[in-house]
């Protein structure tokens, strides 16, 4: 089976509110005790898995779930156990799941990589739950007569360490989940709470909780781009494969969002939240007529919440790692803490505006609506791709061709001003040679022959040198930028504006000479 559902963190100011809607007089309250297993190393949790035997009220059930189809999507298997064999395990300290009644079932697929035998006997009780659960059933008439239904389920309670009880994590969350009927109105009825009480979108499981729990973490990593999860063939449409990168940049944004919801200041979180963001912004951006149902309005919500992040990124950057290196140096320390605590949009602000996560909700619906219904169905996405990449590509070669220009003027020549706007605009070419790289990634899999792989490789090796060459070379600008600033109010930061301004002054070939090998290299498409 599987379930489809959406989990919200509560904030407290929201929380009277919230319950009045929770607590109606047609909702249930449920006391689940569970235990959840795993092997000491955690082999389940590291494969998506998550296994646990709970008491509902009076029944004992032993339940798997694992990742499903769309990111709101989970496969999940329920068994109800004899109630006296348990309590007779639990008696004994004995109670173990038992993995035999997954051999023919859904969920036998994401298991397929162990050997069952040999998992059960390492299987080992590693936290337990404590949790009261209060439902409640939202149900609607289309005007196809279609009948949906979705349960609204807040859980309030606590993760439990298996063995130092004084060990423990507040739960605190609630989840909307589609019992039957049209996936739109379990979105549209998400959306209407989350707008109302401010909730937010979490990909934190309890399983993943009670991990973090026992390893002592507060947090999960930072999660990277994968494109090897990019589900995308020389046969998908158009509609088919945005939703496909759509699909493959919300699995980096979502969980580096959630830790940030939660509380991390992490910069590996910020830094790849920013780029997920990058590479939706790019995608939606450039294959905009893949899809009617693509919103205009993603675009700027994405661009101004990865602006917020870029800034609170580069300041506590100077704070963590600039500084140190400079002091290193022999630069005297310059203190930015209130600097920092005085940005008014941190991380967890910008995350928790509700246009931000009414687009997340929004762009998980786009992902899970079906593509053949669309116009463009028809349309391979392969015979759009090409056109695509060399309109950025052509930006790309224009621009730097007018800022190699520029460099090479001299002090007495006549100067185009069409000259001057463009080729003092490093961070615009900057932005085209990301967009470009962003996108190629993405058409890699539809466009590259097997043959012409290492030439694909080659041509993406260089596009990135030159991408980091000016990025970097626009940070250290804006870092100058920071310590010039900082410098009106503090002379330590004089050191650090000087440094800076030398490394911006430093010989330009090292950017011109990546620029030549990229514009020399002949594209894959």
């Amino acid at each position: 089976m599987q379930e489809i559902e959406l989990k919200f963190l509560v904030p407290e100011s929201r929380l009277k509110g919230l319950m009045r809607q929770a607590k109606v007089k047609s909702s249930q309250v449920t006391q689940l005790a569970a235990h959840y297993y795993d092997t000491p190393d955690q082999q389940l949790a590291q494969a998506g898995i998550g296994l646990r035997i709970r008491k509902e009220n009076d029944t004992w059930v032993q339940t798997i779930k694992a990742a499903g189809d769309g990111i709101a999507a989970r496969l999940e298997h329920n068994a109800i156990l004899d109630n006296e064999q348990v309590q007779t395990m639990l008696d004994d300290n004995e109670l173990m799941p038992d993995l035999t009644i997954y051999e023919d079932t859904s969920v036998a697929p994401a298991l397929a990589d162990f050997k069952l035998k040999k998992l059960q006997k390492a299987l080992t009780r590693l936290y337990v739950t404590d949790v009261q659960r209060t439902t409640r059933l939202l149900t609607e008439t289309n005007d196809d007569d279609i009948n949906s239904c979705i349960e609204v389920a807040y859980d309030q309670g606590e993760i439990i360490h298996g063995t130092d009880k004084t060990q423990r994590k507040i739960i605190q969350e609630i989840e909307f989940e589609l019992v039957s009927g049209d996936i739109d109105f379990l979105f549209m009825t998400a959306k209407t709470w989350c707008k109302r009480y401010k909730l937010c979108l979490s990909t934190v499981t309890k399983a993943e909780n009670g991990g973090l729990l026992i390893n002592e973490q507060d947090h999960s990593p930072a999660v990277d781009a994968d494109l090897s999860q990019l589900q995308v063939d020389k046969d998908s449409s158009a509609p088919a494969f945005i939703r496909s990168v759509v699909h493959n940049c919300l699995l980096q944004i979502l969980p580096n969002s959630s830790a940030i919801i939660a509380g991390s200041t992490d910069h590996e979180h910020i830094l790849q939240l920013r780029v997920g963001i990058d590479r939706l912004h790019a995608a939606l951006k450039a294959f905009a007529d893949f899809s009617d149902e693509i919103n205009p309005e993603w675009l700027s919500i994405l661009e101004q919440t990865a602006n917020l992040l870029g800034t609170y990124y580069q300041l506590t950057y100077i704070g963590s790692h600039i500084e140190p290196e400079l002091q290193a140096l022999g630069a005297p320390a310059v203190d930015w803490t209130t600097d920092i605590e005085d940005i008014k949009i941190t991380p967890i602000n910008t995350l928790q505006a509700n246009d931000f996560q009414i687009t997340l909700l929004e762009l998980i619906a786009f992902t899970m609506s079906d593509p053949s219904i669309e116009p463009h169905t028809d349309q391979l996405a392969c015979d759009k791709l090409a056109k695509i990449l060399t309109k950025q590509y052509k930006k790309c070669i224009k621009t730097s061709k007018k800022i190699e220009a520029f460099s090479r003027l001299d002090d007495n020549d006549d100067i185009d001003e069409d000259v001057i706007d463009d080729s003092q605009s490093e961070d615009k070419l900057c932005n085209h040679l990301k967009e470009l790289r962003y996108v190629s990634e993405f058409s890699i899999p539809l466009l590259s022959k097997k043959k012409s792989k290492k030439k694909t490789r080659r041509w993406l090796k260089r596009l990135a040198k030159a991408q980091a060459a000016l990025a970097q070379r626009n940070d250290d600008s804006k870092y100058h930028a920071f310590y010039a600033l900082k410098s009106a109010t503090d002379t330590n930061a004089l050191y650090g504006a000087g440094w800076f301004a030398a490394m911006l002054t430093d010989d330009p070939t090292y950017i011109e000479a990546r620029l030549a090998k990229f514009r020399d290299s002949a594209t894959f498409w």
